[in-house]
């Protein structure tokens, strides 16, 4: 059931200007260490007729839309047509994808959104990786540390995976739909194509093509 975690299972690697660093590692969590120092190397070779600098390490496509109230924080590159809306506070080590939309008050740290990905309003996402048009209802959030301040584990099934990590948000697949305002605890991933209903508290593995109605009721798509 741990290959169901495999990068190669969850993402779309051709819908992320991250690809490269994603052939690195087997699973997704274990790029997080990594994202900081990518944005930086990958940063310096962007062309200068596509991408601006702007400030410390902070790269921006010259089509992308930033309100002006939105605050950026390097290193990060925002990509192609993204959207980074009012009041918008973007903390650093982020990558937001082609045509992603960061939405009013949405906080991102240490994150990578692939294309298309959508956290539009009042959404937390740190330590986390989003695959390509995942989307997160407003209000919900990931959780990326745990009360005990202990390394975060990850369940699936009966058996727990040691990460080795503080910090560890949601690791969301390809077109997961979370519903408003739930909360995705440390440690949780998500299969593609999976739903979340809204208000929901999740935490460990949700596989694939699921519909998530809570903890004791997780059920195929059909």
């Amino acid at each position: 059931m741990k290959e169901n975690m495999m990068i190669n299972n969850m993402y779309d690697l051709d819908e992320t200007i991250a690809k490269e660093l994603f052939k690195e590692v087997r699973y997704p969590w274990e790029l997080l260490p990594k994202i900081s120092e990518f944005i930086v190397k990958l940063g310096n070779t962007l062309s200068e007729d596509e991408y601006e600098k702007k400030g410390n390490n902070i790269w921006i496509a010259k089509d992308a839309k930033i309100y002006e109230t939105a605050y950026i924080n390097g290193p990060c590159i925002i990509d192609k047509g993204a959207e980074v809306r009012h009041c918008a506070f973007i903390r650093g080590n982020a990558i937001v994808g082609k045509g992603a939309v960061v939405g009013n008050s949405t906080e991102l740290k240490n994150v990578i959104l692939f294309n298309k990905v959508q956290v539009p309003h009042y959404n937390y996402v740190g330590d986390s990786i989003l695959g390509y048009k995942a989307h997160m209802g407003a209000g919900s959030i990931t959780s990326n540390v745990k009360s005990d301040k202990t390394n975060v584990t990850i369940m699936i099934g009966a058996d727990k995976i040691e990460t080795g990590l503080k910090k560890m948000g949601a690791m969301l697949g390809n077109n997961v739909e979370v519903g408003c305002n739930s909360v995705l605890n440390p440690g949780t991933v998500i299969g593609q194509e999976s739903n979340i209903y809204p208000l929901s508290m999740v935490r460990g593995f949700v596989p694939a093509k699921s519909i998530y109605k809570n903890k004791n009721e997780v059920v195929d798509k059909i």
